[in-house]
């Protein structure tokens, strides 16, 4: 793989620059707890899974959605008897996740700094764009990217719309994030460079049962080593 023609990096925005699933997974823990008189927790959580995959496409991705489908879900499980006080706890649970304080991936704002003297650097994420943009703002990283794009979703032809928004070529950018399915795979498609940083958490929907052995692939085991080949 060479490095050389590289212009603009983009970087994911949730567990790529700060820890986000982990809120997630610890929501849904709750959510399970609340209905355990309806429903076993297992079963419990694979419904809510299941209607947040079927409200994907109206809602998209990010803490907003995630607490409508708690509150469906917990319909669904109740069969309508659940409480006016669930409900409550269920939004105040969705409030409480969108100010939980930021914590920064291990060694991204050095990393980024450094990379920032040499490259364009910019955020390519999705979810819900107030959220996102609180995230960057409260992160302190914002200095360090040229553009920000929050799409609600990542797909081989938003990349490619990003590459041309960018006036660069495929073969000059590369992206960098935690999902192989999101950051890496829609890349590596349209022919740009693509870096994995796996985060310890990683949602279901997310996850991609398959060895990539690409040219414009590597792997990390955390942000820093980025500095050691770019």
């Amino acid at each position: 793989m060479s490095l050389e023609n590289i212009k603009v990096i983009a970087f994911d925005a949730d567990d790529t620059l700060w820890v986000n699933e982990t809120f997630f997974r610890k929501a849904e823990e709750e959510f399970c707890e609340l209905l355990i008189d309806y429903m076993p927790k297992e079963q419990a959580n694979k419904l809510l899974f299941d209607v947040e995959m079927q409200n994907l496409s109206l809602y998209g991705y990010g803490i907003k959605p995630f607490t409508l489908s708690l509150i469906e879900a917990a319909i669904k499980i109740s069969n309508g008897n659940m409480t006016i006080e669930l409900v409550q706890k269920l939004i105040d649970k969705g409030k409480k996740m969108l100010e939980e304080p930021i914590e920064l991936i291990d060694g991204i704002d050095e990393t980024l700094h450094q990379l920032s003297k040499r490259y364009r650097l910019v955020v390519a994420t999705k979810g819900d764009l107030l959220d996102q943009e609180r995230k960057l703002i409260k992160s302190g990283l914002e200095k360090y990217f040229h553009h920000i794009e929050i799409v609600s979703d990542k797909t081989e032809k938003q990349y490619a719309k990003l590459v041309k928004h960018l006036d660069i070529s495929e073969n000059e950018f590369l992206m960098i994030g935690n999902s192989l399915k999101s950051d890496i795979l829609p890349v590596l498609n349209i022919g740009a460079h693509a870096f994995h940083i796996p985060f310890h958490t990683t949602w279901v929907h997310e996850m991609v049962n398959e060895e990539i052995t690409h040219a414009n692939f590597r792997s990390f085991s955390k942000a820093s080593e980025l500095l050691e080949v770019l």
